[in-house]
C-alpha cells in the first residue's frame, strides 16, 4: 500500500526567492520495513514556469516507484486538482498495476504523508536558507534522514488508523 500526498512546498523569501515542491510516497508492505520515496521540483518564479507538479510529473514518479518496488501499487490520494483531472484519470487507466483510492475532501488526518511534511518542516524551523538551491539541499537532507527512520514511517501510517491487512469477513 502506498499512501501519497500530492505535494507540499517550502519557500525562501528575498532576492532570488523561489520554492521547492515535494511529492512523496510512504510505501508499506506487510512484513517489510517502510520506505519513503520522494521527488523535488524547484520553482524560481520565472515567466512561464509551471508552479507545481504536473500530471506527467506525478505519473513519471509513480512509474519509477512501480519499477523500484516491483509490485502493484495501491495509492491513497487526496483530491488535489491535478490528481482528479481528466488527464490524470486517463494516465491512471492504462496502468493496471495502479489502484487509486481517494481520500475524503479534506482529511489530512488520514494521510500518512502529512506526518512526513510536519516532521520535515519542524526540522527546518528557524532555518534561514540563502537561496532556493540551499533550501532544496536542506529539504533533501531532511527527507533522507526520514528515509532512514523506518519506525517513524510506520508511525505516520499507524496514526491514520488504517490497516495493511484487510479485516476478516464476519
Amino acid at each position: 500500500m502506498v499512501p501519497a500526498r500530492a505535494h507540499t512546498s517550502v519557500e525562501v523569501c528575498g532576492k532570488g526567492s523561489g520554492r521547492v515542491s515535494i511529492a512523496a510516497l510512504v510505501c508499506l508492505k506487510p512484513g517489510q520495513r517502510g520506505r519513503l520515496m520522494w521527488r523535488t521540483r524547484l520553482h524560481r518564479g520565472r515567466a512561464g514556469e509551471r508552479g507545481s507538479f504536473s500530471e506527467d510529473d506525478y505519473i513519471a514518479f509513480l512509474d519509477q516507484a512501480h519499477q523500484r518496488l516491483r509490485a502493484p501499487i495501491v495509492l491513497i490520494w487526496d483530491n488535489l486538482n491535478v490528481h482528479v483531472s481528466r488527464r490524470m484519470h486517463t494516465l491512471i487507466a492504462v496502468r493496471p498495476w495502479l489502484t487509486v483510492i481517494r481520500l475524503p475532501a479534506y482529511a489530512p488526518d488520514l494521510n500518512p504523508t502529512e506526518g512526513v511534511w510536519r516532521w520535515m518542516k519542524r526540522g527546518l524551523a528557524n532555518t534561514a536558507a540563502r537561496s532556493v538551491d540551499h533550501l532544496a539541499h536542506l529539504v533533501k537532507r531532511r527527507l533522507r534522514a526520514c528515509q532512514q527512520q523506518t519506525d517513524l514511517l510506520a508511525g505516520f501510517f499507524a496514526s491514520t488508523g488504517m490497516a495493511l491487512e484487510p479485516e476478516p469477513p464476519r
